[in-house]
């Protein structure tokens, strides 16, 4: 039995094929495609922003809580023992530097404290 269009249809399924290929294929909705893997730059930098902002901020507040609770002169006299050593002691007395996000923390602690007394 030979079907006069079976030329047409293989010639049909070939340039879909090659269409296809090039990236030109239709998908049909609900079906996974190669555009559900592409990822936008922005997206990325995005999902980096978040966890990079938290982590400064847990820092900043870690650091405040240290400074409310062993006091400024403490915190202060460990951090010039940091600066005085080798390597990466000076690198962690940078870090550990009281800034002023530092002693508004331990100042927000402080006044927090203080309220519930």
């Amino acid at each position: 039995m030979f079907d006069p269009n079976i030329q047409d249809f293989y010639e049909r399924v070939g340039r879909l094929n090659k269409a296809h290929a090039r990236g030109q294929g239709f998908v049909a909705a609900g079906l996974l495609s190669r555009a559900d893997y592409r990822r936008t730059p922005r997206a990325t930098r995005i999902k980096l922003i978040f966890p990079i902002a938290f982590i400064i901020l847990a820092g900043i507040a870690l650091k405040g809580t240290v400074y409310y609770f062993v006091g400024p002169q403490t915190y202060e006299a460990r951090v010039s023992e940091l600066q005085n050593g080798q390597g990466f002691d000076r690198l962690g007395a940078a870090i550990m530097q009281a800034d002023p996000a530092t002693r508004w923390v331990a100042g927000a602690i402080r006044e927090s404290l203080t309220s519930l007394r």
